[in-house]
């Protein structure tokens, strides 16, 4: 009989069918109640076995951690908290599990620190079998957001000779022996003789090169690893993440605000819509987080409130010079409650975005025109002469979500402004071509997405909704 999915049997109204059901032990009771758990969804579905019948070595090996075939027949349950039950005619144990070595019991509670250090376990828990439930329906979600508005997916570079954001903080890639590289004669190394013949490092960004599809399709999109080698030990950095970066070819920074903020909507939207069960095991996990703070630091709404709250209302949007002025002028600044100080020009820090976000607006905003000598080099130069064509999202809870511009497509601004940024020319001459053979005003953003994840699941902690997190001295796994 072929395997049927848990999930499949809670959703049926009927019973009186007979299934082979397989997954794992989370709990036994009795010698005859099990809880089997194959990770379609949240609940589990109780087995009972026939204890009269049971053969001893059969129920010895049945343990937490065990995975388990049965045959049976769903019947009514008898007990409370289930509609349905299986009662088993056969059962096979496909592997045993030692319960003296196995760290996930459920008398013991481990850790979020702990789980993170046993990460190929802890997809097991109720807790991480949510967050990446939820991970992939809002992958999904980015994918057919973008196919049904016809947008072309188009697959970046992951090795690249280029720096999207002119950081430097990049990861390099080479086959030369790091102990004796071949060396020019001023000593430098002599990279002709690497794989590429040239300098080459992990992507920071896949944002020029969709430039390029844009500027044929018109509307593209990118969704792929990224890598920043940033010493930054913190629980919204990642050295591996993922982007997701839409370029659109004649739209301007207004179309470029209105496609981010649908997006976001919709991609939120889908998650409550198909994964409610996981969302509300996430939102009570998180209620009871927060009894553990004082009273002032509690988040006014819950998980579930804050998503519809975002659904339902409208972004606010300011400007950089405008949301430096509410933090001149709030209370936090005058009573010296912010770590880092704030004067226009200044790139804001987290608490300033979050106040903004959670104390100031109390709902995302939008922030525009950035001053030019904090922004990248490709980002559209406004009449002021001061400040670019750029736009942030803020998020309660995390701050900068998306970030994004209306392009430079002037050639001789973009010229420019690359000769003051010390950008060689003659290496970009591909991303110039763009601008001078037919440009158009073009737009987008990057999110990151495992910053939405977290924003969708209400964790805390970027390395819990990623499966195995790439961070300053870890990469295991």
């Amino acid at each position: 009989m072929a395997r049927t999915k848990i999930k499949e049997v809670l959703q049926r109204d009927d019973s009186g069918y007979k299934v082979n059901v397989k997954g794992w032990v989370r709990s036994f009771r009795n010698n005859q109640f099990v809880a089997l758990n194959d990770g379609s969804c949240m609940n589990n579905l109780q087995v009972v076995i026939d204890l009269e019948n049971a053969d001893e070595n059969l129920l010895r090996n049945i343990s937490v951690g065990a995975s388990l075939s049965v045959h049976g027949t769903v019947v009514e349950s008898q007990g409370k908290g289930q509609k349905v039950e299986v009662k088993a005619e056969s059962v096979e144990v496909m592997g045993t599990c030692n319960n003296e070595e196995y760290p996930l019991q459920l008398k013991n509670r481990p850790s979020l620190e702990y789980l993170r250090e046993i990460a190929h376990l802890r997809f097991r828990t109720n807790t991480f079998g949510a967050v990446f439930r939820v991970r992939h329906a809002l992958a999904y979600a980015i994918h057919k957001f973008f196919n049904d508005r016809g947008f072309v997916y188009l697959h970046t570079p992951i090795v690249t000779a280029s720096d999207a954001e002119g950081a430097g903080e990049m990861f390099r890639v080479t086959t030369l022996p790091f102990d004796n590289p071949p060396r020019n004669e001023d000593g430098s190394v002599n990279f002709k003789e690497d794989f590429f013949g040239r300098s080459t490092n992990l992507t920071v960004s896949g944002q020029l090169e969709a430039e390029l599809g844009a500027m044929a399709f018109s509307e593209v999109y990118t969704f792929g690893p990224t890598f920043r080698a940033e010493n930054s030990n913190t629980p919204r950095h990642l050295a591996e993440f993922w982007m997701i970066e839409p370029e659109v070819a004649f739209n301007d920074l207004t179309d470029n605000m209105d496609l981010a903020e649908e997006f976001i909507q919709y991609v939120i939207r889908y998650a409550l819509e198909h994964n409610r069960e996981d969302l509300e095991f996430l939102a009570q996990r998180l209620a009871d987080e927060e009894k553990q703070k004082p009273q002032n630091e509690r988040s006014e709404m819950g998980l579930i409130e804050k998503l519809e709250f975002v659904l339902n209302n409208k972004f606010e949007r300011v400007t950089y010079t405008e949301a430096i002025d509410i933090l001149l002028n709030s209370p936090a600044y005058k009573k010296k409650k912010f770590q880092y100080d704030v004067k226009w020009g200044i790139d804001m820090q987290s608490e300033h975005e979050r106040y903004l976000v959670e104390k100031h607006f109390n709902k995302p905003v939008i922030v525009t025109d950035y001053p030019k000598e904090i922004k990248a080099f490709y980002m559209r130069q406004n009449d002021d002469g001061k400040t670019v064509a750029a736009m942030d999202i803020l998020a309660p809870g995390i701050g900068e979500i998306v970030g994004g511009s209306q392009r430079e497509e002037r050639l001789e601004k973009l010229s420019q402004r690359m000769e003051e940024m010390h950008i060689p020319a003659e290496e970009m001459y591909w991303y110039l071509d763009t601008r001078r053979f037919g440009t158009v005003p073009h737009a987008g953003f990057g999110l990151g997405f495992e910053r939405m994840v977290l924003f969708v699941t209400g964790m805390t902690n970027i390395r819990d909704v990623i499966p195995f997190p790439r961070t300053p001295k870890n990469a295991d796994f």
